[in-house]
C-alpha cells in the first residue's frame, strides 16, 4: 500500500473503513475501503470476496463504481484487505441537500430525469449479470461533481442471484427504501426490490424529501399503504399468505400525480409502474430505460459517459 497516500477517512461502508487516498504515482484520488480479515480463521471473509468477485464483473458499466485493484497486506501483524475504488466527490444524499433541504429547493427537472436514467442503466446492468444490489439508497449513490454522472456503490449486500431464486435472509435494504414483499417477510424475491428502491429514490429527487420514512417495519408498511393504498389479494396474489401480513386498515390509493405536482404525467406513470405491489408486474429495470418519461432525454450525452470510460480503460 505504500504506492497510496491516505488523505482522510470518509466513512464506514459495510464491512470496514473507506479512505479518500492519492496515487502518489499519478495523483489520481482513490478511495481506499479496508476490510479486516481476521473475521474468519480460515481467510478472506466471504462478504468480502462476494463483493470483490460482483465489483469485478460489473466492471465494464460506468453506472457502477469501478474497483481499481485489490491489495492484501498485514497491518499490526493482521491481515487486511484493501479494495482500492475510484474516487467520487459526493454521494446523492449530499448533493441534493447540498442547495437546500426539503421541496422549497427542487432540483433541476432535468437532473432529475438524467440521475434517474444513469440509476436505472447501473441497475439493468445489475440484473442483467444476476446481482441484485437489495441495499439502495442515496447515500449509496456516488456522484462526479464535475459530470454530474452517478454511480451505484457499495456492494456488500449485493448478492448474484440464480433461477429459480433462493430463499434469502429479509434483513437487507434500509427501513425507507424497503420493499412491501421483504417488510412482509417474503422468503422468495428477485429484482423487483431494487425497482421498489429506485422508485423512493425518484420520489425523493423530486421532493427532496424521503417518502416513506418509517422508523420500525410496521410503520415502514403503513406509510407505504396509506399512500399506495393496502394492497388486495386481487392486485398482489398471496400477500395475505406472506409471514408478517396482519389484517391492515384498509386504506384506498391516493393519485401520485396530486402527491408529486411538479413531475411530468410521465414520470407520474413511471413512478407508478415502480410501486406496483406485486413484484411479478413490477416494472423491470429494462423496461424502465424505454419508459416514454427518458423520451426527451439526451440519451447520447450519457452514454457518452460509457463510451469515454471504456476507451480510457482500452488506452
Amino acid at each position: 500500500m505504500d504506492q497510496y497516500e491516505k488523505l482522510e477517512k470518509i466513512g464506514e461502508g459495510t464491512y470496514g473503513k473507506v479512505y479518500k487516498a492519492k496515487e502518489k504515482n499519478t495523483g489520481r484520488l482513490v478511495a481506499l475501503k479496508k476490510t479486516r480479515l481476521e473475521m474468519e480463521e480460515e481467510g478472506v471473509p466471504s462478504t468480502a470476496l462476494r463483493e470483490v468477485s460482483l465489483l469485478q464483473m460489473l466492471n465494464e458499466s460506468n453506472h457502477v463504481v469501478k474497483l481499481l485493484c485489490v491489495q492484501h497486506v498485514e497491518e499490526n501483524k493482521k491481515p487486511v484487505l484493501y479494495l482500492v475504488f475510484e474516487y467520487l466527490s459526493t454521494d446523492l444524499k449530499k448533493f441534493m441537500d447540498r442547495n437546500g433541504k426539503g421541496p422549497n429547493f427542487p432540483l433541476d427537472p432535468r437532473l432529475i430525469k438524467s440521475f434517474m436514467y444513469q440509476l436505472v442503466k447501473g441497475v439493468a446492468h445489475c440484473h442483467k449479470h444476476g446481482v441484485m444490489h437489495r441495499d439502495l439508497k442515496p447515500q449509496n449513490l456516488l456522484v462526479d461533481d464535475e459530470t454530474e454522472c452517478l454511480k451505484i456503490a457499495d456492494l456488500g449486500l449485493g448478492r448474484a442471484y440464480s433461477v429459480p431464486i433462493k430463499s434469502y435472509t429479509h434483513e437487507i435494504v434500509t427501513l425507507w427504501y424497503r420493499a412491501p414483499e421483504v417488510l412482509l417477510g417474503a422468503t422468495h424475491y428477485a429484482p423487483a426490490v431494487d425497482i421498489w428502491s429506485v422508485g423512493c429514490i425518484f420520489a425523493e429527487l423530486v421532493t427532496k424529501v424521503p417518502l416513506f420514512p418509517g422508523d420500525c417495519e410496521l410503520r415502514q408498511l403503513l406509510h407505504i399503504f396509506k399512500l399506495l393504498g393496502t394492497p388486495t389479494e386481487e392486485e398482489w396474489a398471496g400477500v395475505s399468505q406472506l409471514r408478517d401480513w396482519h389484517e391492515f386498515p384498509n386504506w384506498r390509493k391516493q393519485s401520485l400525480a396530486e402527491h408529486f405536482p411538479t413531475l411530468e404525467p410521465a414520470g407520474v406513470d413511471l413512478l407508478d409502474a415502480m410501486f406496483i405491489y406485486d413484484p411479478a408486474d413490477r416494472i423491470t429495470a429494462k423496461d424502465c430505460l424505454h419508459h416514454p418519461y427518458f423520451d426527451d432525454l439526451d440519451k447520447d450525452e450519457v452514454d457518452l459517459f460509457e463510451s469515454e470510460s471504456i476507451r480510457a480503460r482500452e488506452a
